[in-house]
């Protein structure tokens, strides 16, 4: 019937189970459905994770993987609730994954298993790592590439390494140092450098304005400060090349129309049945085309 409950949402007494509830499955969902944008290799576990969890806590189901909705034991109610969400979980991991990690986990009891499992392979701090994105951000530059594409692609270099090498945070008791907060404005500093550094050189005046401000602004307003210098600079090219342009066509109407009145006068002298010759004046005869007589007396066209 339509609007019916599929039997998975359904708790053992047969009522239905509550769609805010983490044992709640959508008629819809099924283990095998691709649940992120790109599936998890050697080299984008981070990313992968970010994703997967953001899906989980999406459908209220993130709690298994991270272990606070605990396994049921098998005389609980909630047992076979918890069985069927954690299967569907599975079946989303799996699926999301190359074929050779999926095989390497298919033996995993539990969907926190598996999660722990690619934790520990992929999730720990890595230094070849590290080192290749720290390299990748050295070398960024925006060559020629508009400033919001050049702003992204660090973006993605510093979220990666945040990620692999997350920031220190200060663990005492009743904290009253300020040791996160100026961890914080360092990094936003040395970010705020490094996306100087790599624009090209027709930013030069925007960032010599930039790093005289007192005090220093934020990344977020020195990107939208620069992308306004852009907006205008293509605004001014924009202006240019229509003036130009304006200036190049009343040129060449200007030469055209010279051209032609040269022309039509060069027509008009060549037409003309008299010339001049020695100071006087000679017939000229349209038949034969020659000097001496006209066209009344043109042997050709009288003849004999």
């Amino acid at each position: 019937m339509t609007g019916e409950k599929p039997e998975s949402s359904k708790e053992p007494d047969g009522t239905p189970i509550n769609s805010n509830s983490p044992y709640y499955i959508h008629a819809s969902e099924y283990p095998r459905q691709m649940q992120v944008n790109d599936v998890l290799a050697d080299n984008n576990y981070n990313d992968w994770a970010q994703e997967m969890k953001n899906f989980l806590f999406a459908k209220n189901k993130v709690g298994f993987i991270t272990g606070s909705i605990k396994k049921p034991g098998e005389d609980s109610a909630v047992y076979m609730p918890w069985m069927r969400a954690d299967a569907m979980i599975k079946g989303w991991l799996t699926t999301a994954m190359e074929k050779d990690i999926r095989t390497s986990v298919k033996y995993a009891d539990t969907s926190k298993e598996i999660w722990d499992d690619l934790e520990e392979r992929f999730g720990k701090e890595s230094a070849p790592r590290a080192y290749e994105l720290k390299q990748s951000l050295t070398i960024t530059r925006q060559e020629g590439t508009s400033v919001s594409a050049y702003y992204t692609k660090l973006r993605g270099l510093w979220d990666e390494i945040q990620t692999i090498s997350p920031l220190p945070r200060c663990s005492c008791s009743n904290c009253t140092c300020d040791i996160g907060k100026r961890l914080n404005e360092f990094k936003e500093k040395e970010k705020l450098y490094e996306f100087l550094m790599g624009l090209d050189s027709e930013y030069s005046t925007i960032k010599t304005q930039i790093l005289a401000m007192k005090p220093t602004p934020s990344l977020g307003t020195v990107y939208h400060l620069v992308a306004e210098d852009e907006q205008q600079r293509a605004f001014s090219v924009s202006k240019k090349t229509s003036t130009e342009a304006a200036s190049f066509q009343t040129y060449t109407l200007g030469k055209k129309e010279i051209t032609a009145d040269f022309s039509q006068q060069r027509k008009k002298s060549a037409s003309k049945d008299i010339k001049k010759v020695t100071g006087e004046e000679v017939e000229h005869c349209n038949h034969c085309g020659k000097n001496g007589h006209n066209r009344d007396g043109c042997f050709k066209r009288i003849g004999n």
